[in-house]
């Protein structure tokens, strides 16, 4: 699973059993997130949950990261039995907003900060997915 936190709202995306594509699955109130995790955890296999790690251009923190740290642990202790990772999210509502444009979505459909939100969360997914798997293959 991926989460692409925001203060208002997060985007969350998952991937097939086989991880092989990501997939978006839903856009949440940020202050409902925690319980709608829960309750999706209760139901659902998850072995790793990847945050959206946010990051200036220079590389820095970005300031949503004062958030993101404490999320992290909270679900470190709620969860020890799930890897928690943060992951560089830079340039993904970028790459979110072309691909929405770019698939010939109507322009009012456009303007839904949920759906770029849930677009957002699967490129972080599908980037890490495709991460381990070019590590992986370097290595053979």
């Amino acid at each position: 699973m991926a989460i692409d936190y925001g203060t208002k709202r997060t985007g969350l995306a998952v991937t097939d059993p086989l991880r092989i594509i990501a997939g978006a699955l839903e856009t949440v109130e940020t202050k409902q997130l925690e319980k709608f995790l829960a309750d999706y955890f209760s139901k659902n296999d998850v072995d790793i949950i990847v945050l959206g790690k946010p990051s200036q251009m220079n590389g820095q923190p970005s300031e949503t990261m004062r958030f993101i740290e404490p999320l992290a642990g909270r679900l470190r202790h709620a969860y020890p039995d799930k890897e928690i990772v943060l992951y560089d999210e830079r340039f993904t509502s970028v790459i979110a907003q072309r691909a929405i444009l770019d698939s010939g979505i109507g322009k009012m459909a456009r303007r839904d900060k949920a759906l770029v939100d849930r677009v957002s969360a699967t490129i972080i997914l599908q980037s890490y997915m495709e991460s381990l798997e070019y590590n992986s293959n370097r290595l053979q």
